[in-house]
């Protein structure tokens, strides 16, 4: 009774249970006397906060009790990893109400994102119900704290070890824990997912820790590199404050030597938890690409296409992964988006598609890097772009294809894809368009591309109808170089803006095809 009158039925059912869940609560505390009635503790200590949280819905009187209580609740459990789904209904209540109430959550929030993933990565049912947790509240997150963001890398670990019951909720995930100042230590954690998932193996069976000891025995070995990856609970740079690359380096030993690290890693390569988690990574990989291609800036995307030039062949040694991990296509993404990067830095990729050796262990990613260098080192994507540039490209580039064609006596002949001639065929003929001095030069490689080809060192290492291809390939180029102003309009269009330019773009083979049968009719043929 209320000043001598009954609640309505609706407020004194909410009266009645909000005490009945404070009484709970209040008991929670008592020592159980067997584990089964510990684990209904618990359950009831669960239910009884989600009750209050939706008492406090539908009547938002009841909310400044409620914090008060369930601070003090949460001051008495949090120490205690068993009650660690006990802290999900708490968080969620802070989460709806704090902005009334006017309380800072942010230490709840804190203990939640980063001590329970570290130390509980393991429990399969806990990961579920916090993934899950994490992904229906994303936006209330984002916005209520900054702390979501920045504690991704001990949210990755219950991926890492939970995969691939976790992949869509992690989906879903992602483009919330992206913005510019995570985007660049996502995408170095997502290559070395596998790698985390095998550390964090490795620290449950031997029990590593903190200062890189190992409490079982092992073979003389260095684990703080490893100690330092399992032990990374959140990012390391602040939005928009200092040099990523810099702070990552002064944290982590392994960033200057990530090879040894996998190599440490290498015998749980074929793990299935690791397989399994490398299986992923593609998926996730499309993702990041697609959210980050609608908020980064010229910057970020220049250092993200520098960091695909170095890590496409620093990744963990399973082959179906580096196999699966295509970073071509991303690279390519990236210089359609800001064609202007080829000059921004020339440098770099002077440096990367110089080295023949980039053709055999980075094969993908330099056919594309070829590529973009010969579709948007032009005038017509950036003003910057000058004849020295493109003679310093075309030269480059010329170097690397005369290496890997040239036939020399007791030698063998470098392997390497013929995708990757060809495209440097094609490349060096953009470039000598848009300069036509060098023109004579790179005919004159063309017209020597059929004694390559026929040669018994090349025909004993590619198939015939490689061969063929690029001898095809080779004599369309050459063709299309004896009328340069045609040349010209062909490699040098403008940037597509019309259905007819995308066209001539998407249908340059026909092109090249054309001009050939032109140049050459067949046998009998009249000319048109």
């Amino acid at each position: 009774a209320t000043a001598g009158r009954l609640l309505p039925p609706g407020e004194r059912l909410r009266d009645k249970a909000f005490e009945y869940c404070q009484r709970l609560i209040e008991q929670s505390n008592r020592r159980p006397l067997k584990k089964e009635d510990g684990d209904l503790q618990k359950a009831c200590l669960i239910e009884a906060v989600t009750i209050m949280d939706i008492i406090c819905k539908q009547d938002s009187s009841y909310v400044c009790r409620a914090v008060s209580f369930l601070k003090v609740l949460h001051s008495r459990i949090c120490g205690d990893a068993t009650y660690a789904r006990a802290l999900l209904p708490i968080a969620q209540f802070f989460l709806n109400h704090s902005k009334l109430a006017a309380v800072d959550s942010d230490a709840i929030y804190k203990h939640l994102l980063t001590d329970i993933p570290a130390q509980l990565f393991h429990n399969p049912s806990l990961a579920f119900e916090f993934v899950q947790f994490c992904k229906d509240n994303s936006q209330l997150l984002t916005d209520s704290s900054s702390i979501f963001r920045q504690s991704f890398p001990n949210l990755f670990k219950f991926l890492a070890w939970n995969s691939p019951p976790l992949i869509s909720e992690f989906v879903d995930l992602l483009p919330f824990l992206l913005d510019p100042g995570t985007t660049i230590e996502i995408f170095h954690l997502l290559l070395d997912l596998p790698c985390l998932t095998a550390a964090l193996d490795i620290q449950q069976s031997t029990g590593i820790t903190g200062n890189g000891t190992a409490a079982l025995s092992w073979p003389e070995v260095d684990f703080s590199p490893l100690c330092q990856l399992c032990q990374h609970s959140k990012a390391l740079w602040g939005i928009g404050k200092g040099n990523w690359e810099q702070t990552f380096n002064s944290h982590f030993s392994f960033a200057h030597s990530l090879v040894p690290l996998r190599q440490l890693l290498g015998s749980l390569a074929g793990s299935p938890r690791v397989v399994q988690c490398a299986e992923s990574v593609p998926v996730l990989l499309e993702l990041f690409f697609r959210v980050v291609a609608e908020f980064a800036d010229e910057s970020l995307i220049n250092q993200l296409v520098v960091l695909l030039l170095q890590r496409s062949d620093q990744l963990y040694e399973i082959p179906a992964f580096k196999e699966d991990v295509v970073l071509g296509s991303q690279l390519a993404m990236l210089c359609r988006l800001r064609p202007a990067l080829v000059v921004e830095l020339s440098t770099e990729i002077l440096e990367f598609s110089g080295a023949v050796s980039n053709i055999q262990s980075k094969e993908a990613i330099f056919t594309h890097m070829v590529w973009a260098i010969g579709e948007y080192l032009s005038v017509s994507y950036d003003k910057r772009c000058t004849v020295e540039q493109i003679t310093r490209f075309f030269e480059t580039l010329e170097a690397v294809l005369f290496e890997i064609t040239q036939l020399r006596p007791q030698a063998s002949t470098p392997s390497c894809a013929p995708r990757a001639i060809s495209v440097l065929m094609a490349t060096l003929t953009k470039l000598a368009a848009r300069s036509q001095d060098l023109i004579p030069r790179v005919s004159m490689f063309l017209s020597k591309m059929r004694t390559f080809v026929q040669s018994p060192a090349v025909t004993s290492v590619y198939c015939e109808e490689d061969l063929e291809e690029i001898l095809i390939r080779a004599t369309e180029l050459m063709n299309l170089l004896k009328m340069p102003s045609v040349a010209q309009f062909v490699f040098t269009p403008p940037v597509a803006s019309t259905q007819f330019q995308r066209d001539v773009n998407d249908s340059l083979p026909l092109a090249l095809r054309m001009v050939t049968q032109l140049l050459e009719p067949a046998p009998g043929s009249m000319p048109v």
